[in-house]
């Protein structure tokens, strides 16, 4: 996994993911609370999210060739607390094509790392992005 920390606030830091996911035009499918989901069982967790995002466009050719990426789709970033800090991370997609049949699109996978490597700098609040 690919950490970053960020210089901001977990409301923040989270806040400034979908903002910049949404000033893309990218579509937020879901997010996954899992601090949330313990609280409700009774138990306790520091603050922790996953986002899905993403663009149909970018996903559904590798999904064409090797129907089984589709576990790893749509993209994803993880949002954390750890003591004082705040992290994002992100898997990089490049690594999927030692996994999957995607051999041939090997440019939209760089540009999905590129693009969560973009994402992660902003959230974390990075001069310069």
């Amino acid at each position: 996994m690919i950490s970053r920390r960020s210089g901001s606030g977990y409301v923040e830091t989270t806040a400034s993911l979908l903002a910049a996911i949404e000033r893309r035009g990218l579509t937020v499918f879901t997010r996954i609370d899992h601090a949330a989901a313990a609280r409700e069982v009774g138990m306790e967790l520091a603050d922790e999210e996953v986002v899905l995002f993403g663009n149909p466009r970018g996903g559904t050719p590798l999904m064409q060739d090797d129907r089984r990426i589709g576990i790893e789709l749509p993209l994803r970033m993880l949002v954390w607390r750890e003591g004082e800090d705040v992290l994002l991370g992100y898997r990089d997609p490049r690594e999927l094509s030692g996994t999957y049949e995607v051999a041939g699109h090997q440019g939209t996978l760089e540009q999905m790392a590129q693009l969560l490597e973009e994402l992660a700098a902003e959230a974390a609040g990075e001069a310069g992005v």
